[in-house]
């Protein structure tokens, strides 16, 4: 009677009680799952037509420049939000799988303590196995925490020059100004120069002849480009007055006079352009001699005898 009283109490543990155990961990698994998702959605994921920052970035470093367009500061966010968040998920269901699965072992009698080290054991060998991903994912974690740069950012990154388009977690992809698509791997940037924060600088270096007037030269070019900001030329690319910095180079038959200007992220090309035309328009105005071995004047055209 005792025996068959047992064997009742061993078959309902084993056809009843532990498979419900089973499913309630399975259960618990399934809410927690859902309920930390819905909660890192929440933060990673802005409503249609809300252009605040998501929740998740508040408390992280933000580089982007303020003088970016709107849509662009907005893309930016989100897609660093949405690879934080998806980083975050996968986190997530890895480790509520993995518990699941040891506390399952562990109602079933299995001793999960071999699992665990043997666990231990095939993550240090993945981890040798391929390191070259796992250090590209462990850049792209950084590099999106640090926000080091992001989409519409014209970047510096070695090979590839130009304007970010995606940051992923494994690669990022920069459109180079010949509209060649680079996919750069994270872990192989190894410095990066970005041009689209807080502000540039416009460069402008103005070769002369040595038998110019350095002042004239000088005050001439300065005071167009003064004057070419003072009418709106510009909008508001130029965050403050040019500065003359005087003659930067001399060679056999060059002087170079350097004037900077401090400008919004990204648009020191174009301002470069127009700035050099206006004060090469200036110099052929006052006749201040280009550096060529005649010293004619910008803008003066040269004749060729024919026989």
């Amino acid at each position: 009677m005792f025996s068959t009283l047992a064997l009742s109490e061993t078959g309902r543990d084993w056809l009843v009680d532990r498979p419900l155990q089973i499913v309630g961990y399975l259960a618990l698994a399934l809410v927690l799952r859902f309920v930390l998702h819905r909660a890192i959605d929440r933060v990673t994921l802005r409503r249609p037509g809300d252009g605040r920052k998501p929740a998740l970035l508040k408390p992280l470093r933000e580089r982007t420049s303020t003088k970016l367009q709107a849509d662009i500061v907005h893309e930016r966010r989100s897609q660093r939000a949405r690879t934080i968040g998806s980083v975050l998920k996968s986190g997530v269901s890895v480790t509520i799988l993995v518990w699941f699965v040891l506390s399952a072992l562990s109602i079933v009698g299995v001793n999960v303590a071999p699992f665990i080290a043997s666990a231990g054991i095939v993550g240090v060998a993945l981890g040798f196995g391929a390191q070259n991903l796992v250090r590209d994912f462990l850049s792209g974690i950084f590099m999106l925490l640090e926000d080091q740069y992001g989409v519409g950012d014209i970047v510096d990154l070695g090979e590839a020059t130009g304007t970010v388009e995606t940051v992923g977690l494994r690669v990022t992809t920069v459109r180079d100004i010949s509209g060649t698509l680079w996919y750069v791997r994270n872990g192989e940037v190894l410095r990066v120069g970005n041009m689209s924060q807080g502000h540039a600088v416009a460069v402008l270096d103005l070769p002369v002849a040595h038998t110019a007037n350095i002042d004239t030269a000088c005050e001439v070019a300065e005071r167009t480009a003064t004057e070419a900001i003072a009418h709106g030329d510009f909008d508001d690319d130029i965050l403050e007055s040019p500065q003359m910095l005087g003659v930067d180079a001399v060679t056999s038959d060059t002087v170079t006079l350097r004037l900077t200007v401090k400008v919004r992220p990204g648009r020191q090309w174009a301002v470069q352009r127009r700035l050099n035309r206006r004060i090469l328009e200036a110099f052929d105005e006052a006749g201040i001699a280009a550096p060529y071995p005649n010293g004619r004047p910008f803008g003066t055209a040269t004749s060729s005898a024919t026989t």
